[in-house]
Formats: C-alpha cells, structure tokens, sequence
C-alpha cells in the first residue's frame, strides 16, 4: 500500500510504501477490545484501602470487666462498632491487571493501525523535525495538517530535534506526543488524526513487522 507524504503546508511531496503486513491486517474488533480493556485495567493502582481492627491505634486493653456492669460486653475499643474502630468489608489493595499473549496485544495494533488507515486518518509527514522550537508554530502546522481535530504525534526516536518537536506539541491542549515504539490501541483509537513522520514508520516496521 503506497500513501501520499505531505510537507508541513499539506501539500503532496512523495509517497511512501506501507507494509501490508502491518497497514493491511484484518481488523479485529474483538482483539482492539480486548487490548483496550487490559491497558485500562493494568493503569489501575488498587491501592484503595481501609484498616481493620488490628491495624487501628490503641484499644489494647479490655474497656471494662466482663460481668457485673450491666453493660454489654466488649473487648476491644477498637472494634466495629466503636467510633474510630476498625472497618468491616471495606476495600482492600488489589491487582487489577490482566494479561494478554504479546502475539494478541500486537494483532490488536495492527487491527488498530489498519482501520485508521482505511479511515484515511493517518498522515506521513515529512520535514518535521526542522521546524523551529516554537509553540505557536507548531500549532499553525497542526492546524494545516489535521485542521480542528485532535491528533496522535508518533515520533521516531529521541534525539535533539525530535525533543524540541515534543516540547513544542505538547502545549497543544488537543495534541499528543508519543513515541513511535509506545504504540497503544487506547491511544490509536482516542485521536482524530494520526500524524507520522517518515522516520517513525521504520520504528513502526520494525516493532510490528
């Protein structure tokens, strides 16, 4: 599959071949699904809990004697039932996480990848790199390249003036930087347009291909 690589002024520079491995897989929704929900399950902490009668400060003694008070019998101060006692079913520090084959989690990128392609929302751009560190620039480009929407910045490595092009489009409230080996379904699916530099479609090559 050959698609149309654009300058930053959204005008057609050359194309690019896109492995049909990779760009031209069949879309499983059951699979993107199935990703998704991982992904959103493993960022959950679990670390929501409450503390039980043995964990609770004082109470270490017996609050009165067990007969002859005519008061109900009690062993603890630091029971249920007490103000400032312990709780009773209450949430406790959980492992949400789910697992998924790395074969499945990369079939779902692939589905994921496909059918932003076929919806004619993935953009290879080239010259990136070269603009000027400069917010107000890089939202003009933005702008040019994908309009009003909201879009996934894929860049291909970390090097200076890959940094600089991640600084200036992270201000931008509808545009998010990642980097090309982080592929996520979550991420793929969540933004209008997918912008790509030419460099970041090896990265893509190599991890999915």
């Amino acid at each position: 599959m050959n698609v149309d690589v654009i300058n930053l002024k959204g005008k057609k520079v050359g194309t690019a071949e896109l492995p049909p491995e990779i760009f031209e897989a069949p879309v499983r929704r059951d699979l993107m699904h199935q990703a998704f929900v991982r992904q959103m399950a493993n960022a959950r902490l679990g670390t929501h809990k409450t503390k039980t009668r043995s964990e609770v400060r004082g109470g270490g003694r017996k609050p009165w004697r067990q007969k002859g008070t005519g008061r109900a019998r009690h062993g603890s101060i630091r029971s249920a039932q007490w103000v400032g006692g312990g709780k009773v079913h209450t949430p406790r520090p959980n492992d949400h996480s789910k697992k998924m084959p790395r074969k499945m989690r990369r079939a779902a990128l692939r589905s994921a990848l496909s059918a932003r392609v076929a919806g004619e929302d993935l953009l290879v751009v080239e010259g990136l790199q070269e603009t000027e560190p400069k917010t107000k620039q890089m939202a003009a480009v933005m702008e040019t390249l994908a309009g009003e929407n909201s879009v996934l910045l894929l860049v291909p490595d970390k090097s200076e003036s890959y940094v600089k092009v991640a600084k200036s489009a992270g201000n931008l409230a509808t545009t998010k930087v990642l980097h090309a080996s982080y592929l996520n379904v979550r991420d793929l699916l969540g933004y209008d347009k997918i912008v790509v530099p030419v460099e970041a479609l090896e990265v893509i090559r190599s991890y999915l291909g």
